[in-house]
């Protein structure tokens, strides 16, 4: 709800209203919250509650720096160690993909780009990238619901992503990585081209 901007930056989060809403314990999302402050995604402030934390513009070329180094690793070792199901499943994967930059559908991307992320989780078997790109794929998301809309090409960031997802297919390591920086220069470009856009 956070990263969709369903509840934008500068809310107020209720963890009465939370437990309401979604049906889950306190205990549960006293712990998700803070896990969510940790990233950087809310601030805990005593005696106010829990606020959405801004949208830094300027600290998304700080975070694309980083992401750029660990999306490289990850895509370059799941390229080197995915098994031919999961191969089979960054084909699949490439397919929806294309069919969202055919379509100009945003969800079809949305959905696919979700379960790209986590299959490349999984087949990196890298705990420690895992741990680090999380919460930086999480701000990043957020200032993608933000802006996309009126900035970004779609169907271009659908045929980067489904040119990495065919090159780990294929076990072609060198070319994941390849494939992995062209997106990132795509994501700097658009976020520059944002950020001159809000001067």
């Amino acid at each position: 709800m956070i990263v969709t901007l369903r509840v934008p930056p500068g809310s107020l989060i209720s963890e009465k209203a939370l437990n309401r809403q979604l049906g889950i314990g306190r205990t549960p999302i006293r712990e998700a919250l803070q896990r969510l402050a940790l990233e950087g995604t809310v601030r805990i402030v005593p005696r106010a509650g829990v606020i959405v934390s801004d949208i830094d513009m300027v600290d998304q070329l700080k975070m694309i720096e980083v992401r750029r180094e660990i999306e490289k690793i990850l895509a370059g070792r799941a390229a080197r160690l995915a098994d031919g199901r999961a191969c089979a499943a960054f084909r699949d994967l490439a397919a929806e993909f294309e069919k969202a930059a055919v379509r100009n559908d945003e969800k079809i991307f949305i959905a696919t780009d979700r379960e790209f992320n986590a299959l490349i989780l999984v087949s990196a078997q890298n705990s420690y990238a895992a741990h680090a790109i999380v919460p930086i794929e999480a701000q990043t998301r957020r200032f993608w619901y933000l802006h996309f809309k009126q900035f970004g090409d779609l169907a271009r960031v659908c045929e980067l992503h489904a040119r990495i997802a065919l090159l780990i297919a294929s076990n072609d390591e060198a070319g994941a990585r390849q494939a992995s920086d062209e997106l990132l220069d795509y994501v700097e470009w658009y976020t520059r081209r944002t950020l001159e856009s809000l001067k």
